[in-house]
């Protein structure tokens, strides 16, 4: 009779949802039985301990690698997948790999700067050579994780030192495999159940810039400005949220540093706008022809501002206003200076 492997998956999460996926499906289609934590918080202790039982409950143990270390466990100062892949190789576990492509990882990061690790490079790249060192294979969509899955087990399989799972009536003890078989059943059940609610509130998440819509405003929300005094009047601090949206009119025409005479405009160009900028929510336009430059809302800003406008429409205050940020910025008209050559500051 042909075993049943338990193949425990390993990589970082948010990034590798999909990859995930094929790796289940492949596992699945192979006719053995996958098994993961990424469902669990791995800070906590407990769930380290519940980790740790499942790799040794595991025939296999696959590592998807993409192009993120992941977070640190404090203990090891190595990330969980990092640490994952150590324990299974003490415990002697058979282990392989699937590591993306180095040409296939610059394509993403292009699409998502989160795809690519940026705080522990270093240690991102002593565990790839690590894993590159023992059985691995390169995979550049999604095909090529199906595949290789398959490929590996089908080795395993011929391998007489894994037990697998059995039939009942194959072992001493019927009635406790059986209640054995039945919680692991439970288990993988209920986790499929909550990695598909996990996969579809994923979906539904709106990105701009790489973020979370909710975690931007949150950002910008928390981002504090000691406004100009020539644009504010009796209020000297105010959330970068604040003046996004309240500025929102003059951003999406544009403002150019050749026709600005105001004090409120020249503040908004060159010490508002800035910050904004690094958020993706403007952008600074070289205009052909002309030494001045135009800064305006780009469009993950535009995206921005319909998501948020359509978030009010939907929960408007008791007024039948618009809603507005809690402390609006307030402009105030100076008067001009004499007209000097701007322009030749770009």
């Amino acid at each position: 009779m042909k075993k049943k492997l338990q193949v425990f998956i390993s990589s970082t999460y948010k990034d590798m949802i999909e990859e995930r996926e094929a790796a289940v499906s492949a596992v699945l289609n192979a006719g053995h039985i996958p098994a993961g934590m990424e469902l669990f918080k791995s800070a906590d202790k407990s769930q380290k301990t519940t980790i740790q039982k499942w790799i040794q409950e595991s025939d296999v143990y696959m590592l998807i690698l993409g192009g993120r270390y992941g977070s640190i466990d404090e203990e090891t100062g190595k990330s969980y997948t990092h640490w994952e892949y150590d324990y299974a190789g003490e415990l002697g576990k058979r282990r392989f790999a699937v590591v993306i492509d180095d040409k296939r990882l610059d394509e993403k990061a292009r699409e998502n700067k989160d795809y690519l690790e940026r705080e522990n490079y270093a240690k991102y790249n002593d565990f790839k050579a690590q894993v590159l060192g023992n059985i691995s294979k390169f995979y550049e969509d999604l095909k090529d994780i199906r595949l290789a899955t398959m490929e590996s087990l089908k080795d395993y399989e011929e391998d007489d030192n894994l037990v697998g799972w059995v039939k009942a009536d194959q072992v001493g003890n019927v009635e406790e495999t059986l209640r054995e078989n039945t919680t692991l059943l439970k288990e993988n059940a209920k986790l499929k159940a909550d990695f598909d609610k996990l996969k579809e509130h994923q979906k539904q998440k709106v990105m701009i810039n790489g973020w979370n819509y909710e975690e931007l405003k949150e950002t910008l929300d928390k981002t504090i400005l000691k406004l100009p005094k020539e644009v504010s009047i009796g209020q000297e601090e105010v959330t970068l949220l604040e003046v996004f949206v309240t500025l929102s009119d003059d951003f999406i025409t544009g403002i150019t540093n050749s026709t600005i005479t105001s004090e409120d405009k020249i503040s908004v160009y060159y010490e508002i706008a800035p910050k904004l900028i690094l958020y993706g929510m403007l952008e600074k336009i070289k205009i052909a022809g002309v030494k001045y430059e135009r800064i305006q809302t780009t469009k993950d800003g535009l995206k921005f501002l319909a998501k948020y406008n359509s978030e009010n429409l939907k929960n408007p205050e008791p007024k039948a206003e618009p809603k507005k940020p809690t402390n609006p910025v307030k402009r105030t008209r100076t008067k001009a200076k004499p007209k000097t050559d701007v322009s030749e500051e770009v």
